[in-house]
């Protein structure tokens, strides 16, 4: 072993073992490409891996778990590092970008797409056949972590539900350095623990999920000035409170635009109320359910239209350059009175505070479904989810996650008692995000399938049992 800057790295020798052993490229700290390797969308990551393995092929993968086994370390895996996770040193890191196949099955209505595929990647591809995934917000985000996390499609999930309970096979390299596929049917034990675990049984190489008859959609974003946004959680809780067809999906997020130049005029250096709306219904109906919205007053932006599948990135708006940046959230059972009022309290004090943004999200619909071969959620069942984001130098983050703790600590009266994995902040672990249950199970899947505990870097561990 030789010491790099602190950091006690195997042989050169054993990394050079390795290097030759993978197709892709192998980074140590100091490498040019390691910093660019190891960063992602969060800039406040900070991640110093003793190795780097840039995959290619799965071969590298199992290369690259065999090696970190032989050598005791820990292994972490990364796309885009978009969630926040603690930040580890002296580990390996998978990253699969390069892992971005897509294929898309048009008579299954399925998509196979590799680890390190994007959102964006899909899309294209699935709309020439006529078809849709479950995606997010964002189109940059990785499909496998996503996924694994829950699905929360913020334009779909209310009409076909979770995305990761239309997953149909997985290719997985185990702690072991086995290359496997598995489904419902192969090894249907490991398949179960995968959704929703995800990378804490193995590293997903290959990914194979159903797929959906939409090509467009009516929807879009309303954009208030702040000062209309009680009216505006007052509006939504009426509208969402009641029964809501599931084609129709919605959310309300408080914005504190900064005064950038990339920030667009209308709404640089606001505090702003954005309604975010997607139907699948027919363009009157959309228009009857978001009356109370327009109701309320002239708007900043309207772009609410009949609009192609593919322009979905453009309802919620989601910042596209990294950043540094916290999030938290909270899953609510009901939403009373009582809860409404804890927000629009929070709401006034908003403006010029150092969270950038707060959504709540109506769920329901196709997402309360358990099917035969439901994934392990613990969002499962919840009515809405509560999300808040602080961006920026470190002062402000540390500022605004102590107020978006104080807003969900307001909530908690009315939380499920979990949290939707794809929301969760940096110190949350896997029991705040399954029952006591359902843990005890992952546990016991973790024993067999990874009983060292390898994956352990960048997901929410779950501890062999």
């Amino acid at each position: 072993m030789t010491v790099h800057d602190d950091l006690t790295l195997p042989s050169a020798e054993a990394t050079a073992e390795l290097t030759a052993r993978v197709t892709g490229d192998v980074f140590t700290p100091g490498d040019e490409g390691y910093a660019r390797e190891v960063g992602g969308f969060n800039l406040r990551s900070g991640h110093r891996p003793l190795l780097v393995v840039a995959v290619a092929t799965p071969s590298d993968v199992q290369a690259a778990v065999t090696f970190a086994l032989a050598h005791d370390l820990a292994v972490g895996v990364k796309t885009t590092g978009h969630q926040p996770f603690p930040a580890r040193d002296g580990f390996v890191l998978i990253t699969t970008g390069a892992l971005n196949s897509v294929e898309i099955d048009a008579e299954r209505a399925v998509a196979r797409v590799g680890g390190g595929a994007r959102w964006k990647d899909v899309i294209g591809p699935a709309q020439e056949a006529g078809l849709a995934p479950l995606n997010g917000s964002a189109p940059d985000v990785g499909v496998v972590g996503y996924t694994l996390g829950g699905g929360l499609s913020p334009l779909l999930g209310r009409t076909y539900g979770w995305a990761v309970d239309h997953v149909v096979s997985l290719e997985v390299v185990t702690a072991d350095g086995e290359l496997r596929r598995v489904s419902a049917d192969a090894e249907p034990g490991l398949f179960r623990a995968l959704r929703s675990g995800r990378s804490n049984f193995g590293v997903v190489t290959e990914i194979e999920f159903g797929l959906f008859p939409v090509t467009s959609f009516y929807g879009g974003g309303l954009y208030f000035p702040g000062e209309h946004a009680e009216e505006v959680l007052r509006a939504f809780a009426a509208l969402t409170r009641g029964s809501l067809p599931a084609e129709f999906n919605c959310s309300v997020a408080l914005l504190n635009l900064p005064p950038l130049p990339e920030v667009p005029e209308p709404f640089r250096g606001k505090f702003v109320a954005h309604v975010r709306v997607s139907h699948l219904g027919s363009d009157e109906e959309a228009e009857r359910l978001i009356a109370p919205f327009r109701a309320i007053g002239p708007t900043l932006v309207d772009t609410v239209a009949r609009q192609p599948y593919g322009a979905m990135g453009g309802v919620h708006a989601d910042p596209v350059d990294p950043a540094p940046y916290e999030e938290l959230g909270t899953l609510l059972a009901e939403f009373p009175d009582e809860a409404l009022d804890g927000i629009v309290d929070y709401a006034r004090s908003m403006p010029g505070g150092p969270v950038a943004v707060v959504e709540l999200r109506r769920l329901g619909g196709a997402l309360d479904a358990v099917p035969e071969q439901a994934a392990p959620l613990g969002a499962r069942g919840a009515a809405f989810v509560v999300w808040g984001a602080t961006v920026g130098p470190p002062e402000v983050v540390v500022a605004g996650e102590s107020v978006l703790r104080d807003l969900t600590a307001r909530l908690r009266p009315w939380s499920t008692g979990l949290l939707y994995t794809n929301f969760t902040g940096r110190e949350d672990g896997a029991a705040d995000t399954f029952p006591a249950g359902t843990l005890a199970d992952l546990r016991e899947a973790k024993r067999r399938y990874d009983p060292r505990n390898l994956f352990r870097v960048n997901n929410h561990n779950i501890t062999p049992a």
